[in-house]
């Protein structure tokens, strides 16, 4: 297996959620040397210096300020995906028989994946510690929870239709012990804390199955959560590694993007825009010349998209049939829902032609459109030229999705020949 997809594969282990993603992502920043920004502080930058900031624990932009620069170069991804989130007060005896907990779908999910499958509970958790309340992650690191499917002999039009109630059919069972309290007591037990001090939470219900390489010759590999961590671990990892380039690097995460990224910390809210002023502020920029180095930047929105499906191959465009392992995606979309066009499409495609990196376009059946993604979005609060790019994948947001196995390389090599750029 490549080194950059053992090391995606091994990250998203430990980033069960958006807040482990951050966490983890933050790890990798410092033992690169990036400092850690307050956004309720003052930002005292220097040049030759890299920094991070995050936003809610579940957002995150990190840069590399050169000696001389003008402008910003700029990846950007998502940290969520589509799952289970678990509802306050959330368990449900009304069986008399086990505890289910009380569960709604966030993002478009596939969900009939999520049947029969090791499940286990992980987020953020809020405690009281005297007059101050703390966040702690939580990830219960064991098989916990089960959905299980109902029989074929009570349902014999299961494989014929689709899941017909969220509120009935996706509520995992939790214990055969009645009655309430049990999370709060299993969340209290893992942080070592006192019941009454857990006050609040974040939980989200995730996929315990591990990342593994398959095929013939390994050339392919499943993890849950590849839509966006691949992209999002890529990014960061490449801004690690990567030499001094002519602009600001910048690689920006966001959550929220599978809801439509209108939060706090979502592309369509003001964490890159404000972040970008406040670089310049701190690097004495004015107004005009702000606006100036927006306007000689380039980002990627990077998010990953689909690859042909060998048993449904008429899904996909009848001219763009990417593959697995057929190198980094070019999306394109003429209804705007992408930001390439033939400029920015033209600026990708020479620098991964220049430096040895594979490509493919992507473009959706004229009759299956597509949705949105980062790019087209966080132009709403600043207007920088955009190019869409990501990874092939089967399988997008089922709990286990399925890519190619050289294609993290491949987009990592292209995020770094970016940041590096003259």
């Amino acid at each position: 297996m490549e080194r950059e997809t053992a090391e995606l594969i091994d990250f998203i282990d430990r980033s069960p959620s958006p807040y482990h993603a951050v966490d983890n992502a933050k790890g990798m920043l410092r033992d690169a040397g990036f400092e850690e920004l307050d956004e309720r502080r003052r930002f005292r930058l220097d040049k030759g210096r890299s920094y991070f900031v995050e936003r809610n624990g579940s957002a995150l932009i990190a840069f590399r300020i050169p000696e001389e620069a003008s402008a910003f170069s700029i990846v950007a991804a998502h940290t969520d995906s589509p799952v289970l989130r678990i509802k306050p007060e959330p368990e449900n005896t009304s069986s008399g028989l086990y505890t289910t907990l009380n569960a709604e779908i966030y993002g478009g999910m596939l969900a009939k994946p999520w049947f029969d499958r090791p499940l286990s509970i992980a987020g953020r958790v809020f405690v009281r510690d005297g007059n101050e309340i703390r966040s702690h992650l939580i990830d219960i690191r064991r098989d916990l929870l089960m959905i299980p499917s109902l029989a074929i002999h009570m349902d014999r039009k299961a494989n014929e239709e689709g899941l017909r109630s969220v509120q009935k059919e996706l509520q995992p069972i939790f214990s055969e012990s009645l009655g309430k309290g049990g999370l709060r007591k299993l969340m209290a037990d893992t942080l070592s804390v006192d019941e009454e001090a857990v006050i609040d939470s974040d939980l989200i219900v995730y996929c315990r199955m591990k990342g593994t390489a398959w095929g013939k010759d390994e050339e392919f590999f499943s993890a849950p959560r590849i839509d966006d961590l691949g992209c999002a671990f890529s990014a960061i990892s490449a801004l690690c590694e990567s030499g001094r380039g002519s602009s600001i690097q910048v690689a920006a995460l966001f959550d929220n993007e599978e809801i439509g990224s209108s939060t706090r910390e979502g592309a369509l809210s003001d964490f890159l825009a404000s972040t970008l002023r406040r670089i310049t502020l701190s690097l004495k920029m004015d107004e005009e010349e702000h606006l100036m180095a927006a306007a000689s930047s380039c980002m990627l929105s990077a998010d990953n998209g689909h690859a042909v499906h060998p048993n449904y191959a008429e899904k996909a465009d009848v001219t763009s049939k990417p593959r697995l392992n057929g190198g980094v995606l070019l999306k394109y979309s003429g209804n705007g829902k992408y930001a390439t066009d033939g400029k920015s499409g033209s600026l990708v495609r020479a620098l991964m032609d220049d430096n040895g990196i594979p490509y493919q376009a992507f473009a959706n059946n004229s009759d299956i459109p597509g949705g949105s993604t980062l790019g087209n979005l966080s132009m709403q609060g600043i207007s920088i030229e955009t190019a869409d790019v990501g990874m092939a994948q089967l399988a997008m947001h089922s709990p286990y999705e399925s890519a190619g196995a050289r294609d993290p390389k491949a987009l990592k090599a292209l995020f770094k020949a970016f940041f590096e750029r003259e």
